[in-house]
């Protein structure tokens, strides 16, 4: 096996294998019987808090679980194999993140789902690319659009059953994390001019920003006119 197809097989086997607890812990609740809504977040109580580990695990039912689990693949998929070095760190972020925020300004009733981190991933995945002007990041961020732009009504208030604050504190917590690991992993290539243009004032400067002296001169010798042209 190849590298690339090493490093894009560990990169879809993560969320695949995230996505099976997601349902390995439905089944266990469909079979079992059991009320899982309690382990949601609960927001501003004290029981409420073990939720922003525990809610992104629980669904409302199988077509709830259905429509997390696509979307978690494919944007898990995508942050593992162009942001190898800050996936975890950037994932574990949003986790807590979206769960902490949801805890602080949600309404008052059980929060559950992964949607949360669907939107922190989306928005990380979109503002990332953009924020460090790599042609190829910025190519994944149109193929986020492209496939989940629409989940931008998502953070709006519009269904009654539906968390927008999860989609909304995830969508915050994604786009704080693209901006914060904006200078860690996969980077634009600087050139020279680029540098001196966004850098220095000091034409004289080279990339690393140690001056150095550059001496261009100019030699200009002017033709001689004939005779025809002599006043």
């Amino acid at each position: 096996m190849t590298e690339g197809k090493r490093k894009a097989f560990k990169s879809l086997l993560l969320p695949l294998l995230f996505v099976s607890v997601l349902w390995i812990v439905k089944a266990a609740e469909e079979w079992m019987h059991l009320p899982l809504d309690g382990w949601g977040v609960y927001p501003r109580t004290l029981s409420g808090l073990k939720g922003i580990f525990t809610s992104p695990f629980i669904h409302g039912d199988w077509q709830h679980l259905f429509s997390n689990s696509i979307p978690m693949i494919v944007l898990g998929a995508l942050l593992i194999y162009f942001y190898e070095e800050v996936w975890l760190r950037a994932f574990l972020w949003i986790y807590l993140l979206s769960g902490f925020w949801l805890w602080l300004s949600g309404r008052e009733a059980y929060h559950i789902g992964a949607s949360g981190i669907v939107y922190g991933l989306t928005a990380f995945l979109f503002f990332s690319g953009i924020i460090r002007r790599h042609t190829g990041l910025m190519a994944v961020s149109l193929v986020v659009v492209f496939l989940y732009g629409g989940l931008v009504w998502g953070i709006l208030p519009l269904f009654v059953k539906m968390s927008w604050e999860a989609h909304l504190a995830g969508l915050m917590a994604g786009t704080l994390m693209a901006f914060y690991f904006r200078k860690e992993g996969t980077q634009r290539k600087v050139y020279e001019w680029d540098d001196e243009d966004e850098n220095s004032d000091d034409p004289n400067q080279n990339v690393t920003g140690e001056p150095h002296e550059t001496v261009i001169r100019y030699l200009y010798k002017p033709e001689e006119k004939n005779d025809d042209e002599k006043n």
